[in-house]
């Protein structure tokens, strides 16, 4: 049996879990809802104050739906409790970010956006789904949000408008992300 998939899901105090008909289940906690229709394969059932997956056979599509199914759906109970977030610098001369309202605009050294066409290196992303900006310094961006992928993909998009570099690490980075550094072009010889 799946390590991960047979290990119960505990609901917190203030969580509540509820399975509707084909495998749809909401997660309603202090910071939001969540709703996710799983594979009608998967049997999810609430006892007491756990959540418990169990698959139907040992083939191989359920042995893999069921560890996913309940990793899911801890991210969904863990997110509406906690909620994630993920943490971006910002190295470089003249690269700063700015949030305006709701709207977070980043200089990040171009002078044309390739996509928005707006002058002096502006990328601006609004607040949306469920998904926050905080920024504490010029250099820090910290995404914030109940569900863990559309955070993931957030802090992916920012990052990918200038990844770190490895000559002068300049760039966009996780905080937690080690930037391999090359040496330079070495002088010519005599």
């Amino acid at each position: 049996m799946s390590r991960i998939g047979r290990m119960p899901i505990a609901i917190p105090a203030g969580t509540t879990v509820t399975v509707a008909d084909e495998n749809v289940v909401t997660v309603k906690g202090k910071l939001g809802t969540l709703t996710e229709k799983f594979s009608s394969r998967m049997s999810i059932k609430v006892e007491g104050n756990e959540v418990i997956v169990t698959r139907p056979t040992d083939a191989k599509e359920d042995r893999s739906l069921h560890g996913l199914t309940r990793a899911l759906l801890f991210n969904m109970v863990e997110g509406v409790t906690n909620g994630y977030s993920k943490k971006l610098e910002i190295v470089g001369v003249g690269y700063k970010v700015v949030k305006q309202g709701k709207t977070l605009q980043l200089y990040l050294g171009h002078s044309l956006m390739p996509d928005s066409g707006l002058p002096q290196a502006r990328f601006c992303m609004t607040e949306e789904d469920g998904i926050t900006f905080d920024v504490p310094d010029s250099n820090t961006i910290i995404v914030k949000g109940i569900d863990k992928q559309k955070v993931g993909q957030t802090a992916a998009v920012i990052r990918g408008k200038r990844p770190p570099e490895p000559y002068h690490g300049k760039g966009v980075k996780y905080a937690d992300e080690y930037v391999r550094r090359k040496a330079g072009k070495a002088g010519k010889g005599k």
